[in-house]
């Protein structure tokens, strides 16, 4: 089943159930899919729709530690239940061996000797570790890895 039609139908669980941060969540998540669709001018594949949620977890990881920052630690909760659903329909994350992993494979397919050749080994491991890892953090460990 397509992840766009997953996501409706947990929207009808949602609605059944009466799970509103779940209804709320996912009504957003769909909405941005939409506009993202025609901004596109296509239809969306699991892995763009993926990326949107992606995108809208980085948001809501962002909010979260702002209104803790602030003292607001119950929207800092809201914020982060609203991710725990969004996260349900992303891939399983990479641990960090993972990623250390697959980097050292990318740095070694590129021949990769120092931090000047950093970008020839992301454009290798992103497509990799797409949804499963923060592009950040992947840049980071390339970084120490080439570094040292």
């Amino acid at each position: 089943m397509p992840l766009k039609a997953e996501i409706q139908e947990t929207v009808k669980q949602a609605m059944k159930s009466g799970d509103r941060v779940t209804l709320s969540t996912l009504r957003l998540l769909l909405s941005a899919v939409h506009n993202e669709e025609i901004r596109v001018r296509r239809e969306l594949s699991d892995e763009d729709v993926q990326k949107t949620i992606t995108t809208l977890c980085k948001q809501r990881s962002e909010a979260s530690d702002l209104y803790r920052k602030g003292g607001r630690e119950d929207l800092a909760k809201k914020e982060e239940a609203e991710m725990a659903v969004l996260k349900r329909f992303l891939p399983q994350p990479l641990s960090e061996e993972e990623v250390r992993a697959l980097i050292q494979s990318c740095i070694a397919e590129a021949g990769a000797s120092g931090v000047q050749d950093l970008g020839k080994v992301m454009k290798l491991v992103m497509p990799k570790v797409a949804g499963r890892s923060d592009g950040k953090r992947v840049n980071e460990l390339a970084r120490g890895l080439l570094e040292g």
